[in-house]
């Protein structure tokens, strides 16, 4: 026998899920502009409840890595921006600003770019999964040298990589940093 959901339950969780998304993309859509004039982007913004409060996570990436003087001076225009932000009203909040981690996927030129010459896995659509060094960085694809012998170059559309990751390498002999 199939029982009915409990309304109130199911109004309250969309109600409060709506809330957060709608408060979500207001922080996108205020914080955009100023982390860019900054001169970083805001790669993703988290929205979680801890108790009475809101933990707002601020993820800010930028062409190279960030430095703690830049989190540290990004976090105070955060903050700002957040503290006199009407569609948080009254309710209090933590704010964590961070970096990306090494585990963030590489979904965009930019991404690879920033790791150009590092070890990347690349689950393709089809299913296969390429590992290779990053040698170039194009608008619709990306070169990779697999191979350590006689490394072949292989170009992969972005439009077939499924998920792709940068490899943590423990004492690479040819580091070139």
């Amino acid at each position: 026998m199939e029982t009915a959901p409990l309304l109130g339950y199911d109004l309250a969780y969309n109600f409060i899920e709506r809330d957060v998304m709608d408060i979500k993309e207001a922080i996108i859509v205020g914080l955009t502009p100023i982390v860019s004039q900054a001169g970083f982007f805001l790669e993703d913004v988290q929205v979680s409840a801890a108790g009475k409060r809101r933990v707002i996570t601020c993820i800010v990436d930028g062409t190279t890595d960030l430095t703690m003087d830049e989190v540290t001076s990004i976090s105070k225009e955060i903050s700002a921006f957040l503290d006199t932000a009407s569609f948080l009203g009254d309710s209090p909040f933590n704010l964590e600003v961070t970096s990306p981690g090494v585990d963030r996927p590489l979904s965009g030129p930019r991404h690879w770019e920033k790791n150009l010459n590092r070890l990347a896995r690349a689950v393709m659509v089809n299913g296969e999964v390429i590992t290779g060094r990053i040698e170039a960085v194009h608008d619709e694809s990306v070169c990779l040298l697999v191979g350590t012998k006689d490394p072949m170059k292989i170009e992969l559309p972005y439009v077939e990589i499924k998920r792709a990751t940068v490899e943590i390498e423990f004492n690479r002999k040819d580091d070139l940093a």
